[in-house]
């Protein structure tokens, strides 16, 4: 940029990296998706094509982004994360929050593929909002994931209760919410079974687990192993070199990205899967199996 008097502007800058050595996790949600879900008819409780769509987006984001270790996505909700040796865009805030954008474009480039009969309006376009989040450590990190699928399984048995009751009980939205109000998780599995003849453990795992989107090397043997040494494993981190990242990102992008619908709060799924903490390529080829 040429030196002019004009260039002071820039003083008024702030920097906005976000701390080294922290996990880092984008975390992005659709803006007025229930005006959007009855603008386009989405099926209730759950709309399969939706869900596929946004994963789509999401596995397009992952290739995309070498540096995403693994993300994880419920309804119109995804976080992706980033291990703490990512110098992504040198760890500025403002760049990594805006690769929430390519999920945008993706979501609206693929809407045909899943909604042929829905051409997507230009006052009715889905748009997301995106914030970055920081964690201190991978039992912060693995319980923020927990978290995020316990809550899936909440606001999925809620929601096919409260759609059961509407759409096949004959209830209207406030009679089916009072009916609700103040019942736990044994009160909606009874609903379920004794009005409708639903056992919620058979519904399908996507909407009960969510999706896991990360890269499948060869799985290893489940090894029981502490979280507390995990925790000291993966806090032994060390500053990579750009010529040491690239080199990781290369061997990553030949990794094949899946989508799994899995219980990520128990430890197997990590131990078998080390390559997500440690931040390390795993081996190629991976196996098709999984855990």
């Amino acid at each position: 940029m040429a030196n002019s008097k004009f260039e002071y502007v820039r003083l008024f800058e702030q920097p906005d990296n976000l701390l080294r050595e922290t996990w880092i996790v984008v975390r992005i949600d659709g803006r007025g998706f229930h005006k959007l879900s009855d603008k386009y008819k989405f099926e209730k409780p759950n709309d399969r094509r939706a869900l596929d769509l946004m994963n789509a987006a999401a596995v397009s984001v992952m290739k995309a982004l070498p540096d995403l270790i693994i993300a994880y996505g419920v309804s119109d909700e995804y976080s992706f994360v980033f291990h703490p040796n990512c110098d992504l865009f040198e760890r500025r805030s403002a760049y990594v929050i805006s690769s929430y954008q390519k999920v945008m474009s993706s979501y609206v480039h693929q809407w045909p593929i899943f909604f042929p009969e829905k051409p997507l309006e230009l006052s009715s376009l889905p748009t997301f909002d995106g914030r970055a989040v920081q964690y201190p450590n991978e039992r912060v990190l693995r319980d923020y994931m927990s978290w995020r699928q316990v809550d899936c399984h909440i606001n999925n048995l809620y929601n096919t209760t409260f759609w059961m009751l509407v759409l096949k009980g004959g209830l209207s939205n406030v009679e089916a919410e009072k009916e609700l109000s103040g019942t736990v998780s044994s009160d909606k599995n009874e609903i379920l079974f004794s009005r409708f003849g639903i056992n919620y453990n058979n519904e399908e795992e996507i909407y009960k687990k969510g999706s896991v989107v990360y890269r499948q090397y060869q799985l290893e043997d489940h090894q029981p192993q502490t979280l507390t040494t995990q925790a000291m494993e993966s806090q032994a981190t060390t500053e990579l070199s750009k010529t040491q990242q690239e080199k990781m990102r290369k061997l990553r992008r030949k990794a094949q990205v899946v989508v799994d619908h899995v219980d990520i709060i128990k430890d197997e799924f990590w131990q078998r899967r080390p390559w997500l903490l440690s931040g390390k390529p795993g081996k190629l080829p991976a196996e098709t199996t999984q855990a």
